[in-house]
């Protein structure tokens, strides 16, 4: 019996091959950044409404890819988080 070459063997076509988690998706999925907009608040450690938006439930520090902010506002924002901690604002 002759085996038949599985590299060159065309995949089924089924709808749960496609949802996978681990591959990456076709169409990149990029949102603008909140803080970077016209119009956006000033981020400051006085602005504790804005600070425990990019905070968690335990006082941790959300990150970037979760919260869509550029990365040097994200620098900016956890300076002034740790500011706000350190004086008891948060």
């Amino acid at each position: 019996m002759k085996r038949k070459n599985k590299k060159f063997q065309k995949k089924s076509s089924n709808s749960l091959n496609k949802l996978s988690l681990f591959q990456k998706n076709d169409g990149k999925f990029s949102k603008k950044c909140p803080l970077s907009i016209k119009n956006a608040p000033i981020i400051d450690y006085k602005n504790v409404g804005l600070l425990k938006k990019y905070t968690s439930d335990n006082g941790k520090i959300m990150s970037s890819k979760i919260t869509s902010v550029s990365y040097s506002k994200q620098r900016k924002l956890t300076k002034e988080i740790k500011k706000a901690k350190i004086l008891g604002l948060i």
